[in-house]
Order: structure tokens, then sequence, then C-alpha cells
């Protein structure tokens, strides 16, 4: 299978193109096509004014795709596109438009002759023929995806009117265009935005005070330090993480058997981004931490990243040699999203059809974690060791004294019963034996489902000699406990029901650890090969761990490549993708879009960069800040561009409405998980403790009953109202709320969450119970805090919900809503009291209720839930 490789000039000037595959659609192309269409035709650029018109008319009929291809042409790759035909004639002569045939076929009037043909899409434009005619006459210059190329450091431009790097790229820009930038957004404005940026919280009356009259002219850059430095921005950006590792604490298959450790990824996550551990690091610890030299227990559990896929850990009907290869190509798949912003998942059943990705080079890939299982680790809580290592120690002793009179005849039958019940080959698919295996450790060890399955098979698939202490205690446990199935008289005998009983109550004695997912090797690689059409069953040709032709050669360390070669790879310096990517989602998360707009998607079907020269001066300065996430955040949320206020600008409704150009600042809708904190935070009611297993805050009763087998059982005390971070993630029944306000799904990376606005999210506001509570939080905070009168009272219920006073007519309108509200709960007592149970020091029922109502308002504002 012939590879797909960057274009290089050859002696003659000829450019190998890399494969772009047929269908490709430019439409998406960003701001560069609005410009490239008012452009003068002589300035035409192959990527921005060519590749569009070839991919879209072209490529369907004569691209990649053999066996779409008609009449033997293939114009996506320069040789063979101005090669001669056998009638004498070229499709494209360079320098000589006049006498090539594309561009006599696409003029022609000639029914038979016109391309495209009728059938297949419209005749291009007059503009887009003139195109051709220039880019021919001038050569007919091909050029890599811009994605592939290594990304270009140049200096910022020189513009009178900024310093920082970021805003002279969007300055100059702004130049060119012709347009003013916004002003800066006033301080009360610039906290709120900043904190929920940067920590997700919003800031506290005391806070927004500080910053909006504190003299330093190095204010923000203090208030942006101080954030950084917060236990909450891991919590914050662990959030957009675990969007790309498709985190879930649930198989999120059939019976979506519960994940009892996950949240120890989560936390590694966490503590990470607090730590702001080197983003090539976390790479490599979250890809290959188990490969390290002398691994710590930390970068073990970094791996917990490979353990997020949907799997399928029952028995019966399940066939675990597919559940096993579909975790596999998610893995695949999902680190090809994440680091490198491809759809790799496209390659799987054949070669990838817009960007140069073969299908051999996907299982090249696929090969890397081919060979890695999954393995649960001891990963011991503060304290626990300290508990568990006496226990241990005194079990251990009792345990092999119960055993020793027994130690002969038990080796002997156990070893009978692995002939005969587990061991057929590494590999064994569906044969019997293997099933009853399989079966055999999903229960293991009174560890809960799953986790002894994963365990178990690791024991099964490593060779008697090779097994670890722990691991020959653990299989020879079960035996006792299960084993009479060899020998049964013989079991009756030795009485080891009793003594499956007595070690079992010895256990029980030793306090545990706690465990974390991670990744392992096998003791014996897998061979891959290529699963034709997808199916694994059907197996092509054999390949070996390797990496796409069209980027840069994988360095190895040893005899084949492994997963530690391939995460380093990722963040080598000639990478041109994982920066690029990486600095193109902080951006997202700041302005709402990316430099990129299609984050997920770089490749062929991407959208182009709005300001290539911007992203790849950011894509060169992540690697020599040292990898540093917070710098770069630092960096990006300093900027004017930044700061800059977020009002509508008419003048720009036309020419820029969404704001590509970043004249402005953008609102954003706050996440899921934004909306649920912000409003408990302003209610007082948060619980800002750090990490720990997931919770399931309160719902209503009728989403629980939807999902009767897991159940969900409301945290009781403070723990119902942890961060939306925390919230157990039950893949097939995930919390409502966060799913009404756009959670993604977790079968899949998610590298650009959607924002709704629907008419269900507004109801949650106004009658869910958590934001009910948040309101009457509020009014408990307002009447308690401040010892005023009403206005003094709506004054910091503003700062508390949106950082600033409120406004004379916001003031006068909400005071004559309390008034009213108050009248109203006069008359009907019940509903002051189903409202506001709690009825505030000083004040009747009906003026409890009254500011409940008030507080409500505030909390269901376009202006609190969303960031400005």
């Amino acid at each position: 299978m012939t590879k797909n490789r960057l274009p290089s000039e050859n002696g003659n000037g000829a450019v190998r193109q890399p494969v772009l595959r047929a269908g490709w659609v430019a439409a998406g192309l960003g701001l560069s096509s609005l410009v490239s269409a008012t452009a003068a035709v002589d300035e035409v650029s192959f990527n921005r004014d060519v590749l569009p018109i070839l991919a879209e008319h072209c490529y369907a009929c004569h691209g990649p795709d053999k066996a779409g291809r008609k009449g033997g042409l293939q114009i996506n790759v320069r040789e063979e596109a101005v090669a001669k035909r056998k009638s004498g004639e070229h499709v494209i002569l360079p320098g000589r438009a006049a006498e090539s045939l594309l561009v006599a076929r696409v003029v022609t009037d000639d029914a038979d002759e016109i391309m495209p043909p009728p059938e297949s899409g419209e005749r291009l434009t007059e503009r887009q023929v003139e195109i051709l005619r220039k880019w021919i006459d001038a050569g007919a210059r091909y050029e890599p995806h811009w994605a592939f190329m290594p990304p270009q450091r140049m200096a910022p431009p020189a513009v009178a009117d900024a310093a920082h790097p970021v805003d002279r790229f969007i300055r100059e820009r702004l130049r060119q265009e012709g347009i003013a930038p916004a002003p800066e957004a006033d301080r009360s404005t610039l906290i709120r935005r900043v904190s929920l940026d940067l920590t997700g919280l919003p800031p506290s009356r005391e806070e927004v005070e500080a910053f909006v009259n504190d003299p330093r002219p190095d204010a923000y850059g203090h208030l942006v330090d101080r954030l950084l430095t917060s236990v909450h921005y891991g919590e914050k950006w662990a959030r957009w993480w675990l969007d790309l590792a498709h985190y879930g604490d649930s198989d999120g298959i059939r019976l979506d058997s519960l994940r009892p450790h996950a949240w120890r990824y989560r936390q590694w996550v966490v503590d990470s981004l607090n730590d702001d551990l080197p983003f090539d690091q976390f790479t490599i610890q979250q890809l290959a931490g188990d490969q390290m030299a002398n691994a710590t227990e930390s970068q073990r559990m970094g791996t917990g990243f490979l353990r997020n896929t949907i799997s399928d850990r029952q028995t019966g009907n399940a066939d675990p040699a597919l559940g096993r290869v579909r975790m596999v190509v998610n893995r695949t798949s999902t680190v090809g999203a994440v680091w490198m912003g491809l759809t790799m998942e496209c390659a799987e059943c054949h070669d990838h059809k817009f960007d140069p990705i073969s299908q051999k080079e996907f299982f090249e890939l696929y090969a890397f974690f081919n060979s890695a299982e999954e393995a649960n680790i001891n990963a011991p809580l503060p304290g626990e060791l300290e508990a568990h290592l006496p226990a241990k120690k005194i079990y251990d002793e009792q345990r092999a004294a119960l055993l020793a009179p027994l130690k002969d005849r038990l080796d002997s039958l156990q070893a009978e019963w692995e002939k005969k019940m587990l061991f057929t080959e590494l590999n064994p698919g569906l044969e019997p034996a293997w099933m009853r295996a399989y079966e055999l450790f999903v229960t293991g060890w009174g560890r809960g489902k799953g986790e002894g399955q994963f365990e178990g098979m690791m024991i099964v698939k490593t060779p008697p000699a090779e097994r670890t202490p722990e691991q020959q205690e653990r299989l020879q446990d079960y035996f006792i406990k299960s084993g009479a199935v060899v020998a049964p008289e013989v079991f009756k005998d030795l009485k080891l029901a009793d003594v499956s009983k007595q070690l079992d109550s010895l256990a029980r004695k030793v306090p545990p650890l706690t465990r974390a997912q991670a990744m392992a090797d096998l003791p014996q690689k897998r061979d891959t090969w290529i699963h034709m059409r997808g199916d694994f069953r059907r197996p092509g040709d054999f390949v070996k761990p390797g990496t796409p032709e069209v980027l840069p050669a994988l360095h190895k360390t040893g005899a084949e490549p492994t997963r530690l070669d391939l995460a380093q790879w990722l963040v080598s310096p000639e990478h041109p993708l994982t920066s690029r990517v990486t600095v193109n989602r902080l951006w997202q998360e700041l302005f709402g879009a990316g430099l990129v707009a299609t984050s997920e998607n770089v490749g062929m079907r991407g959208e182009r960069p709005t300001h290539p020269e911007l992203l790849d001066w950011l894509a060169t300065e992540f690697p020599a800040s040292g990898w540093s996430v917070k710098q770069m955040l630092r960096l990006m949320v300093t900027s004017e561009t930044y700061r800059q206020s977020s009002d509508a600008r008419p003048d720009l409704a036309e020419r820029d409405p969404e704001n590509k150009l970043l004249a402005r600042q953008v609102k954003l809708r706050l996440s899921a998980e934004g909306v649920r904190d912000t409003a408990l935070a302003t209610g007082g009611l948060l619980d800002r403790t750090v990490g720990g297993p997931s919770v399931r805050p309160a719902q209503p009763e009728s989403v629980i009953k939807e999902n009767p087998r897991n159940k969900w059982k409301v945290e009781a005390g403070s723990g119902r109202y942890r961060r939306g971070l925390y919230t157990f993630i039950q893949r097939l029944a995930p919390f409502a709320q966060f799913s009404n306000f756009d959670l993604p799904g977790t079968a899949t990376s998610c590298a650009r969450r959607g924002r709704s606005n629907t008419p269900l999210q507004a109801l949650n506001l106004l009658n869910d119970p958590t934001f009910v509570e948040a309101a009457s939080g509020l009014a408990g905070r307002v009447w308690n805090e401040v010892k005023g009168d009403d206005a003094d009272r709506l004054e910091h219920a503003f700062l508390l919900a949106l950082a600033r006073r409120p406004t004379n007519d916001e003031s006068s309108r909400l005071i004559s809503l309390l008034k009213q509200q108050t009248a109203l709960y006069d008359k009907d007592a019940e509903a002051a009291r189903e409202l506001s149970p709690e009825v505030f020091p000083g004040t009747t029922a009906a003026e409890s209720a009254a500011w409940v109502t008030v507080a409500s308002v505030l909390l269901n504002l376009h202006e609190f839930f969303h960031r400005e």
C-alpha cells in the first residue's frame, strides 16, 4: 500500500501533493474565503483559492478514491494531473492554461464535454474559471495542507497602538480592514469574566470591590496571577480536558456498569493542571506513563486517559474479542482527535476520503495500543497505607499458616484446573475455555463487577512463572472458592469451603487501598493486522506500530516503537499538529471560537485559520514556554483583545457577524456545570471541597426512575452541592440538568461543546429545585449580610450575582417587584411557605418569599448565566 507523503519539489519543480479526498467541501473556510472573494484574481493561492474549487467540483470523480475514479484521471496529485494523456493532451499544462483540458472542459457549452457534468453539480463561476487560469499560467503549483506544514514563527507586526504580541497580530488585521477595536470592558465585567474563565466560579463581592478600587496600573495582572494559583483553576480546566478524554463513571453500554475508581483519573487531571505539569509531560504520562523509567504511581495513574472507552464487561451474548477491538479502535481515534485534531476514525474501514491517512496507517497507530491492557493499580489516599500495611502483614502470616498444611495438594489441583479451564492461548477468541475464564473474573475477589475482570484477565494472560505474588494469591483464592469443578471429592475432603470462609474473614480485617484505573503492557505482544472493511475477523496485511507518513518520522528507542515513543513523537519539536491544536482549543475557551473554528478537525475538511500567523506564533510560543498551559492562558487573558467589551457592534453586523476579526469580545453562555456552579456559589450553597469520588446531586424523581438498574442515590448533606465537575456521569442516563445545557456525549472525544438556547433551559432555571434553593440562599444572604434598606440589599444582591451595582432603573423596577410580591404572598401564606420554608430573621413569611422571587429573577437574567 502506497504511503501518502508531504509534497516535495524535485529537480524540475514537480510537487507531490498529499492525498486530498473526494467530496471535500470548502464552504467553511472562514474569513479567508471572504477575503479571497474580493481579492484580485492575479493573487492566487493554491490552498486558499484553488483547492476549494478542485475539492468541491473535481475530486469526487478524479480524486484519491480509486473505486470511484473515472477515466483513470487523478487531479489531487500533481504528477498525475500534469502528465501527458494517451491522446497527447494535458489536463493541466503548467504555464499554459489555454492548452489545458481542465480549462477547456469547465468553459465548454457541450453537454457531453462540460465538467463537472450537469448531473453532478453546478458549473464553475466566471471567477472560479479565472482563478484556475491564473493558477495554471503561474505554473500550477500545488501546496501541502497548512496543518501538515511546520508552524512558521514570525515577529508580531509593529503596530502603533499595541504592545502585547497577541494584540499586534489582531490589530494589524483590523487596521487592514479599516476596523477599530472595541474599548476595554469595565473592571466589574473584567473580574467576573476572567474569574469565570480561569476558575469557573464568580468573584465574591469583596474581590470585586478590591479589584475595582485597586489603583495599581498592573492590578489586572495581579488578579490573573491570583486566579491561576487558585485550587479551583484546575477544576475549571479539568472539565475542558475531560471532554476531550470523554470521561465517564460507567461503561456506557448494555447494563452501563459503574466504574468506582474512574474518579482517580479526574483527580489526576485536576492536580496536574493545578501543578502546571508541562503539557509534554501531561501528554506522555496519559499515553505511556506506565512505560516511563521507574514509573511512579502518579505517572501510571495518568494512563487512566486510555480507560475512558465505552466497554461491555457483561457475559452471556457479549463478544469479548469484539469488545476489546472496539476499545482499541476508540483509543486510536481519540489520540488522533485530541492531539492531532484529525478524524482518524474515518480511516478504520478504508483510506481516509479527505486527509492523507491510509487504512494501513490507521492500524499502524492502532498497533501501539493493541498490546496495552487494562489494569487497576493501588493508589492509596493519604493515611490509607499506614493503616493497611500492618494489617496486611498480619493477614499474610495468618493466611500462610492456614494454607501451609494444604500447600502440596492445592498446588497440584490448581495446576490441573488452570490447564483444563484457563489456558488455550493468549488470544483465544471465543473458545469455551476462554469464555469460562472471562466469566470467572467478572466478580473477582469481591472488588465489584468490572475491577475483578480487568485484573483477572491480566492474571490469566500472564504465564504462571511471571505472575507477581499478589496475582498468584488472588488466583489461588479464587481457585479455593470455585475450583471444586476439577475434583469435588478432594475439595470436600480438604474442607476448602470452610477455608475460603476463613480467608474471607481474614481479608475483611485489612483496610482496603483505594485503586485507580491504569494501563499495562501484555507480557506477550499481540500481532496487528489491517481489519478488512473494519471487520477484525477478516485480517488483511500484517502491520507494525507506526505513524502517518504525511507527518514527521517517529524515532524509536528500541527494536519496535512503543507508546512512549508515540507520546514523545506527538510533543516533539518537529510535529506540526499538537501545539497548534492545543493552543487553538485554549483560545476557543476564552473567545468562544478557535482561530480555527473547527477545533475538532484541522484536516482538509476543517476551516482555515482566521489569523494563521497568530496561530503559528502561539504554537511556537507554547513549547518555548516550557509547555506551560498556565503561561499560555495568562498570555491570552492579559491581551487587550481578551479585555475588550463584548457589546454588539452594529457597524460589524453584516461585515463580520461571527466576530472572526475579533474586534470585540463575545458573550458566552456558561457550560452546563458552570450554570449550576455559579448559581450555587451565588446562593452561598456551593461545597468547594476539591477532589474525591463522584457525587449524585438531587434531580427530579421522574428522571431517577428512568434508570432503576443503577440507582441514583442523592448525596446527603453538602455533598449534593459539590461542583459540577464531580457529578457522577452515568453514561446512559446523564444528569438531566447538564444534558439540558448541552453536556456532550461521552462515547467519543468532544473538542467543541454546543451552546443551545431552549425553553427547557428557562424552565430549568426557574423551577429546578437546585435553582430554587440557590435563589433562597441568595435571598438569605441578602437579608442576613446587609442591615440597610431594600435598596442596599438589592445592591448587595447585584454585586453577588452580577459583580456590579444596579442601575437606577433596575433598582426601581425590582423594588416595585419586591413590594408587589410581598402583597401577593400576604394573601397566600401557603404559597409563601412553599417557596420560602425558612423565614429570614426580622421578616414575615411574605417578605421572605418576595425576596426569594427577586433573587430568582437575578439568577434568571441573561447576564447571570452568560460570561460577558
